[in-house]
């Protein structure tokens, strides 16, 4: 069973301001370090859809959804527009978050069909800042988010889990889910930083790890190993969805934090070992399916690339 990777030409067609870190290139660093690596060929690549209205509609407000389309509606070729706090439109953005949003929820669809257990979606803008009502910090749909909620939907999923690892605090995923126990939600996060969410949130299902700016491989493992895995392995999810931001590298100036490629190599080989012991149980009920990963942040090219390869070689198990 092949690993599947999704993306759409659109997501190149997102334009941000000359010189902004989340740029088209973001994209390419990923394929073609997939592709010196060779690995692309021991990968089945497809293009994704675009997310529907009524999957929107699962974690959006109409509202919010028609002030977006109206705001983009009046675009020329080389405009691009402030719309929010660290937001912009182009003409073809909104192409572009369809097609990513599109892209987590088909992964869903993919391993929940068995035709595949691991999924990274290599996809442009991201969506973890996004809320019901707001975008914010270069995300406008909350892909990850979509998914989830089109995983309870759509395929009658009582419990599924989010793990974002991307250096900042995955706020528009808490905001949707925090009164959804189906949906656990684990994250770790350089703190205090942007967005500056509230944290200390009393939910069984929000699991909130903070760690400091001078965080490095074994504070990160560590947090993991204590604080996620325990509660993942309660909450015996069946599908398990990744918020893969890989912005903590110590060569990406977002953040202080310093990660290194080895590092989300080794968060992930963690994810994907309870996904394949859940499969060990004698109760279908508590297998889980598989994993669908969506790209967020990530801004230092070179380690981007290695990095997000690192990622999906163990999502893999290559």
């Amino acid at each position: 069973m092949l690993a599947t990777i999704l993306s759409h030409p659109s997501c190149h067609r997102h334009r941000m301001p000359d010189g902004h870190p989340e740029c088209p290139e973001r994209l390419d660093a990923i394929n073609n370090r997939l592709l010196t690596s060779g690995l692309d060929g021991l990968l089945l690549h497809k293009q994704a859809p675009a997310v529907t209205r009524e999957q929107l509609l699962r974690v959006h407000e109409a509202e919010y959804l028609d002030r977006l389309a109206e705001a983009a509606r009046t675009l020329g070729e080389d405009q691009i527009l402030p719309f929010d706090t660290d937001v912009y439109l182009s003409r073809d953005t909104l192409e572009a978050a369809r097609h990513a949003a599109g892209a987590a929820a088909y992964g869903v669809d993919l391993v929940m069909e068995g035709e595949t257990d691991a999924v990274f979606c290599n996809v442009r803008p991201p969506g973890h800042h996004a809320e019901p009502d707001r975008a914010m910090g270069f995300c406008l749909y909350n892909n990850v988010a979509i998914a989830a909620a089109h995983a309870l939907a759509q395929h009658g999923l009582q419990r599924v889990a989010i793990a974002d690892f991307d250096v900042h605090h995955g706020n528009g995923t808490q905001t949707m889910f925090y009164d959804e126990p189906r949906v656990l939600f684990c994250s770790s996060f350089q703190h205090p930083f942007y967005p500056g969410t509230p944290i200390d949130v009393k939910r069984d299902h929000i699991v909130n790890v903070p760690l400091p700016a001078t965080c490095r491989s074994e504070e990160f493992r560590a947090a993991i190993t204590e604080r996620w895995l325990p509660a993942l392995k309660r909450f015996r999810p069946q599908l398990l969805l990744i918020s893969a931001g890989f912005d903590a590298h110590e060569e990406d100036d977002m953040s202080s934090i310093s990660l290194t490629d080895r590092d989300y190599q080794w968060v992930t080989e963690q994810l994907r070992t309870l996904v394949d012991q859940s499969r060990e149980s004698d109760r279908p009920d508590e297998h889980c399916r598989g994993i669908v990963s969506t790209l967020e942040g990530g801004y230092a090219l070179s380690a981007l690339g290695r990095s997000a390869v690192a990622h999906i070689k163990a999502l893999a198990k290559l």
